[in-house]
């Protein structure tokens, strides 16, 4: 039985990759830069999200989110009252956005209108790690809030996304984390060969940082 599981794990994940370098083709094909967004529930990616679409609407760019939940409709509706273009997308038992989700979600949008589509995935710091969307960049967000161990404890999760960010930095003191741990923990992880950038989705600090690597 061991056997078959593992079996049928790998073709999920080989079905999973076939579809999500189709749904990178495509948005290639119009020219859209797709960013990924990984991270605990309460760790800051819509509030990143609504944010960083404010300031990229603001250059000129035409921007959308795919809002990821499990259920309801709560991200999409923050998303739509801050002016960004948004569409849901519910997994109903899943704890992660496939490739096949995100494809139904680009299959009902007229790409042709946006440059920069946002995704956010489900609030979960391990299953979206193997389940690649086809997206430019995958972003891992992680805030002060929940310790100065995540690093530590979810290594698959950052070593399988582009970019780290630290939210909540302006309030780290009160929460009693050292930033310059979980900064130190994801420079060994990564042999220091990438970054993790600090920010605050409510001072906005950093936030131009971030938009400048994702080269926007």
């Amino acid at each position: 039985m061991h056997i078959v599981q593992v079996g049928m794990e790998y073709d999920v994940l080989r079905e999973n990759n076939k579809i999500a370098n189709s749904n990178y083709r495509l948005l290639k094909g119009h020219g859209i830069r797709a960013i990924e967004l990984m991270g605990s529930i309460g760790s800051g990616k819509t509030s990143l999200i609504i944010k960083m679409a404010e300031r990229m609407r603001n250059k000129g760019l035409r921007v959308c989110a795919i809002a990821g939940d499990v259920t309801g409709e709560d991200d999409q509706k923050r998303m739509k009252e801050s002016g960004l273009d948004a569409v849901n997308c519910n997994t109903g038992h899943e704890c992660h956005l496939d490739a096949n989700l995100v494809k139904k979600s680009l299959d009902s949008m007229d790409l042709d209108k946006y440059d920069v589509i946002f995704i956010e995935n489900v609030g979960n710091l391990v299953c979206p790690a193997d389940f690649p969307l086809g997206a430019d960049y995958r972003v891992v967000v992680i805030s002060t809030t929940e310790g100065d161990d995540m690093v530590r404890k979810h290594h698959d999760i950052f070593l399988h996304s582009d970019i780290a960010v630290l939210n909540k930095i302006d309030i780290a003191d009160a929460v009693g984390v050292d930033p310059e741990v979980i900064i130190g923990d994801y420079r060994k992880l990564t042999g220091g060969l990438k970054n993790m950038y600090t920010c605050s989705t409510r001072t906005e600090e950093g936030m131009d940082e971030i938009i400048a690597m994702l080269g926007l």
